[in-house]
């Protein structure tokens, strides 16, 4: 089981039709598992994974 390293939540909007009317749905964040060096899988952001690699390279 990976452990989640980000503290990114799920987000609430609307989906809004032509007609204006609104339903409740959730954005969810891009969460990617990724294996460290040890061997442990922890779950991060695509962002934060991108920003990662640039920085080591």
């Amino acid at each position: 089981m990976a452990k989640n390293l980000s503290c990114k939540t799920p987000n609430s909007a609307n989906n809004r039709s032509h007609a204006c009317n609104k339903s409740k749905r959730q954005q969810k964040p891009n969460l990617q598992v990724i294996r460290l060096e040890d061997g442990t899988r922890v779950r991060i952001s695509a962002k934060e994974k991108k920003t990662s690699m640039k920085n080591a390279a």
